[in-house]
This record gives structure tokens, sequence and C-alpha cells, in this order.
């Protein structure tokens, strides 16, 4: 996915595990190649911050509690569920088949049971008796349904790739629906446990028409039921208590959208908000000694990049890509612009994401990739050799917080530095959003501040963004050897295989620098003192977290 600091983000996603013949879902913490979170404390050498595994779980339930949004999101139709704004809200409306874990891990969600009898068949057992919003039963038929929309050309699905090896999604009984692949995707069940694998009901999608999404039920199965949606100010979740599984502890959730990092900081001091994700980084001290609350850290499986969008212009000779990577003074963005929490990096994907890989695969992985120490001589160099001097690049930047804003404005001074005319566009918070799905809103764009979160703990993930005509593949980059070694990871059952692959494609990406890799950087938490319970981790984009949000004390 991808993303911006407090602001937005996006991804794609790529695939998970292997395709070995599984029993159902206590084997499905296919997690071998789904390593959790680092242990608390673990944030890397030289960090200034600390890792927490979790918040201390809630002493009791609540009434309500306030959530602060940095945009609302254009539509809750889980197939446009690509960004913060959406998945943040979405998770705790609408369950997927699998789930993806606080710790990062595999686990079951509306299918209680998940096996894989071939490389290329995975059957799906549903949980009985679970009950949509408005009351009716979950069958296979919803299912099907809720799947085939994503596979619908027609619908423009941002999940589309997560379905590219799909054939047929059949009714295989009352509560049961076979998936066929046309060839193996060791990626495919785990991205069941994001937003591409949601259930909704088809009486409700069909009958709410174009409207679906941005007006009346979602029609889902999760904890919270969609509320009052105040356009342009607040959305407001409602406790189902119909619900399946346990049962949320808050009886109300409401999410505020404030586009303004200091409005939005502010509230959470002043207990207007209760908490929030996505903390302006140029804020973490003043939360910090504010007494309203506490500041988490947690695993984000995030790398802040600069995604490069146009390659018909003069970022479309690598060497000025590299020139701008050269210059780049990450060190200093990381002080600044992340608020000292991160650490610079060379790599497109987290350590994290390796977790799960041999020894010696991971040093492979990291080794000779993107200097991150900067070098205006050789990077001079290169603009000359290019042709590219007094060149124009225009770099995206928005208000959304001062990672991207910082980021935009250390893209200019390293070109500045070297030679290029680097002008930048400032784009409004809910429209910083749209860059990640629009083709016309990255027009006139060269480059933008992307902070991409990996939708399952798999480097192919990310890595599968630079595949021919993938998603989030912006700058149209097509190479046969990529795409073939694309394949080759998401056919290869075996993860040792798998991972000495995805090395390779590490490798070429880095070599390439479609993205500019700028630094790994973790998620943050605000909790005031009068609830707890939110998971630290990038878990809450796919995660009922809101659920767990009770009384502190």
């Amino acid at each position: 996915m991808a993303d911006t600091q407090d602001g937005s983000r996006s991804r794609t996603s790529p695939r998970r595990r292997p395709a070995l013949p599984v029993a159902a879902l206590a084997g499905l913490a296919l997690v071998a190649a789904c390593a959790g979170p680092p242990k608390a404390g673990d944030s890397g050498s030289g960090s200034s911050y600390q890792l927490s595994q979790d918040t201390p779980a809630a002493t009791g339930g609540i009434d309500s509690f306030t959530w602060a949004l940095y945009a609302e999101p254009p539509t809750l139709d889980y197939i446009a569920a690509f960004d913060y704004p959406q998945n943040t809200i979405l998770s705790n409306v609408c369950e997927s088949l699998m789930r993806w874990t606080p710790q990062l891990t595999l686990a079951p969600g509306l299918a209680e049971k998940a096996s894989n009898p071939d490389p290329t068949t995975w059957v799906y057992d549903l949980r009985p008796g679970v009950h949509f919003h408005d009351g009716s039963v979950l069958t296979a038929d919803d299912v099907v349904y809720s799947l085939g929309r994503q596979l619908n050309p027609d619908n423009a699905a941002a999940w589309a790739q997560q379905f590219q090896n799909v054939s047929t999604v059949t009714r295989t009984g009352p509560l049961q629906v076979t998936v066929k692949l046309v060839q193996p995707d060791s990626q495919f069940n785990q991205y069941m446990a994001t937003a591409a694998g949601v259930v909704a009901s088809k009486a409700g999608i069909e009958a709410a028409g174009k409207d679906y999404g941005t007006t009346g039920s979602l029609d889902c199965t999760g904890p919270f039921e969609l509320g009052a949606w105040n356009k342009g100010q607040s959305l407001e979740l409602r406790r189902f208590d119909s619900y399946w599984g346990t049962k949320a502890k808050a009886a109300k959730a409401e999410f505020r959208f404030l586009t303004d990092p200091s409005a939005r900081v502010n509230a959470m001091i002043t207990g207007e908000a209760d908490g929030g994700y996505l903390i302006p980084t140029e804020s973490y001290e003043r939360l910090r000694a504010s007494g309203a609350g506490k500041l988490y850290f947690g695993e984000g499986l995030s790398t802040v990049n600069v995604n490069v969008t146009n390659m018909s212009g003069v970022l479309g000779d690598v060497r000025v890509r590299k020139a701008l990577s050269l210059a780049l003074d990450r060190s200093g963005f990381v002080k600044a612009g992340l608020g000292g929490a991160g650490t610079v990096t060379g790599s497109l994907t987290t350590r994290a994401a390796w977790a799960a890989a041999p020894e010696e695969t991971r040093k492979d992985a990291f080794e000779g990739l993107t200097p991150t120490t900067p070098d205006l001589a050789r990077a001079k160099a290169l603009i000359k050799e290019a042709g590219a001097a007094g060149k124009t690049v225009t770099v995206a930047t928005s208000p959304i917080g001062q990672d991207v804003s910082l980021l935009a404005t250390a893209v200019q001074a390293a070109g500045t530095g070297i030679g290029l005319d680097v002008q930048l566009k400032t784009i409004a918070p809910n429209a910083f959003t749209s860059l990640f799905t629009s083709a016309e809103a990255r027009e006139g764009i060269d480059m933008f501040p992307e902070t991409y979160y990996d939708s399952i703990t798999d480097p192919l993930d990310l890595l599968a963004n630079f595949k021919t005509g993938a998603f989030q593949n912006y700058a149209g980059f097509s190479d046969p050897a990529y795409d073939d070694l694309v394949k080759k990871a998401t056919t290869t059952a075996d993860p040792a295989q798998r991972f000495a692959i995805e090395a390779q494609l590490q490798k070429i990406a880095s070599d390439e620098l479609l993205w500019i890799p700028v630094a790994e950087w973790p998620t943050a938490v605000f909790l005031n003192k009068r609830i707890t319970g939110a998971p630290t981790t990038i878990s809450y984009m796919y995660y009922p977290w809101a659920a767990d949000v009770g009384a502190a004390r």
C-alpha cells in the first residue's frame, strides 16, 4: 500500500505464503512467512524510540470514544479501500474471509476453516449463523458475489491485482466457497485477510447500486455498523449487538475528519478526540509532554519513499533518479520529518518483512542496495552525463503532515543542489489520497512522497508493484525478466526458495530506483488517559481494532 506519514498512503499488494496443501486454519499460521512485530523495545540500531507490542488491554466498556482522522474517505466501498482513511474505518465494519492479527499473523475470519487441497485450489468453509447488519445471514452466495466484484474489470477494483490468478469463485456448499487458480499463488490466501477478502451482503450491495459505500448501510458483518455520516465533518460507528464474535467494548465510535495537523493534535490534547493513528511527526514531543495520554510506536511494515510517477520526462533516465537519491539528506529527513522515529534505509522493504527468511538470504537481500550517504559530487556528475541540468521535475506535496511536506522539500533541495529545477505542487489532504488511485490526479506530477505499508508480511507485497501493469506501477516500468521473477516467486511454495527470488527482485528494484527509498517508519498511535486497547501495529488497517478500545481504568 502506500501512504504518507500522517497522511495519505496507499499500497498495492501482492501475495503470500506457500501453496503447499494445508489443512484448516490452525495450520494456517501459514505465517512462517508472516513474522510478528519485533519484541518491545527493538526499534533498530541508533533509534530514539521504542516499539511496543501492544497497548494495555481495556479494563471495561465505555459509552463512546472519538478518533481523529486526517481525511474523510471518498467512499467506504471495500473494492476501493486502498488507503488509510478508508481502511481505518472499514476494518471495524466489514470483515474478510481471513484476519490479520495485531501480531501480524494470519487467523480465521469469516472462514472458520481454509484448506488448500492442491496448489491451485482454496476451499473456504464459512462460520454458521453470522449475521449481516441488516439481520440477514451470511451464505456462500454472498462470498461469491463479494469476491466477484473484485474480479469484475468494469469495477476497476483497487485490489484486482490480488485476483490476477483467480479462475473461478464458486459456491460448493451452503457455507462453502471454492476458489480455483490458474497457477499456484503463494500470496492469495493471505490477501483474504485484507479488504480484498471482504464479504458484504449481496442483496444490500445490489439494493444500494451506485450509491454503495457513500450512503446508507455497508451491509457487512463486523463488530460495528455504519451510523450517521456527516459529510465533511464526522462519521459514526455503532456497536452491532448481533455480532458473532466478541462484542465491541464501546457502544459508539466517532471519527472526526481533521485535515489540519495542528488541529488534529490539539483535539487529542484537549480531549476533543480520545486518540488517533498517523500522528503528525512534528507533534511527537508535544504529545509526549502534554500529560494527556501516551504515544506508542509499533511495527508498521512501512518504508518512506519518493514514488516516481512519470518516466516520460527527465526521470526516465535512471542516472537522474540515482543522482536525486545520492543528493538526498536522509538522516536530516528522519530527524526533522519523522521526529527521529525512523531509521535511514536504502531498501524499499522493511527488515521485518524478511524476518522469516533464512539468515543468508536476509543478508543477501540488503547488501549492495541504494547508497544512503549523500554524494553530491557523484550526483552532479550523473546529472551532467544525462544532460539533465536545468530540467524541471515536479514533486507533489501536501499539508497533511511534516513528513510529507519536509520530504518534498528535501527532494527539492537535493535536486536544486545538483542542477535540476524542482518545482513543488501543493495538494489538499483530501485530494492527496487520489494520487494513489487516479491517473488524472497524477497528471503533471513526476514524483510524490509515499509511505508504503505492506498489507501482508512478505516482501513481495511491495516488490510486485514493479511488475508490468501492476496497480501502483505508476511509472509504467516494464521488464520481462522482472515479471518472470515475480511470477516465479508467486508460484513457489517453499518459503526459503521464494525469499531467495525476492532478494533478486529487491536488487533489481534498487538498481532501477523506481521509488527512491528513504527510511523505515513505525506505526504511531496516541491514546488519552481515558481509553486503551488499540493495537500498535499496522494491523489496524484490516483488524477490527476499535472493538478492543475500552476503559483504561
